[in-house]
């Protein structure tokens, strides 16, 4: 009895252990989550004005035509995949995994990971990576971000793919985590409108070339923003798992408590029987 009494205690505070640490990780999680928010909200703004600009241009000119709008047969298609740094986040890196295997079965496909989980996923299985130099993805910046962009829309051009897909996870709610995957390229633009005058914009030197020149700011906006929304959505759902996890511990503490309690009370009880016994003798 007095073995399995001590096995209760030892294991009471390995759980009171977890749960600090789950308990610093929710805390931790919840700071970081405020500014990824707010990271979030500002990088909208920017990829709003940019697709604005890029569907003026292309409904204003009816004779327009930019190899980046133009499909074609598809050979050969890649994935940006944004994915997370760390585990201990519920199903958020596993389920965008399975949406974007989802979304790319049956294609020739060639990998950009962004985030260590998405980098050592995708190298043990042996995909074609196109690079590795995106391996923290709290750590991409904004100019990274136009980097990758002025390299996806240069392998576009020279067919090396012939479609581009982000897949990340859009950040609904505290407790909502979304995985999508989104097309990049070639871009669909809008119909010109017939209805109503439509305003005289001039460009220089000419309309498709300032629409090819802003198509890889554009992509890195996308990127950018599909970046925010996936470390937003990292926070949330370890913040949620963390919450959860400490719980668990603490609904653990209480059984076990109880069950140390109950073992002593029997202990106790076996030594008063046993006193008792021995004052009859």
């Amino acid at each position: 009895m007095a073995g399995s009494m001590k096995d209760i205690k030892l294991r009471i505070k390995s759980v009171e252990s977890t749960m600090q640490i789950t308990k610093a990780m929710e805390l931790v999680a919840s700071s970081k989550l405020r500014h990824a928010k707010l990271r979030v909200e500002k990088s909208r703004p920017y990829f709003e004005v940019l697709h604005a600009t890029l569907a003026d241009i292309a409904a204003a000119n009816t004779d327009f035509s930019s190899p980046y709008t133009v499909s074609r047969p598809v050979n050969r298609t890649c994935y940006v995949v944004i994915a997370g740094d760390r585990g201990l986040a519920g199903g958020y890196n596993t389920n965008v995994f399975k949406t974007v295997a989802a979304h790319a079965a049956g294609k020739a496909c060639c990998y950009l990971p962004v985030g260590k989980k998405a980098l050592e996923h995708y190298l043990h299985q042996g995909a074609d990576v196109l690079s590795r130099e995106f391996g923290e993805a709290e750590e991409v910046s904004v100019g990274q971000c136009f980097s990758m962009a002025r390299t996806l829309a240069k392998g576009f051009l020279s067919r090396e793919f012939d479609e581009i897909y982000v897949g990340y996870t859009n950040f609904v709610s505290m407790l909502t985590q979304t995985p999508a995957v989104l097309r990049l390229l070639p871009l669909n633009p809008p119909k010109a409108k017939a209805e109503g005058p439509q305003p005289l914009i001039l460009y220089e030197p000419d309309s498709q070339a300032v629409y090819d020149a802003i198509v890889p700011e554009y992509v890195a906006g996308l990127i950018y923003g599909a970046l925010c929304e996936s470390v937003a959505s990292e926070l949330g759902a370890r913040r949620t798992a963390m919450d959860a996890a400490s719980k668990n511990a603490g609904e653990m503490i209480d059984t076990l408590s109880l069950h140390y309690n109950r073992a002593r009370q029997a202990a106790i009880t076996q030594e008063i029987t046993e006193i008792v016994a021995g004052g009859e003798a």
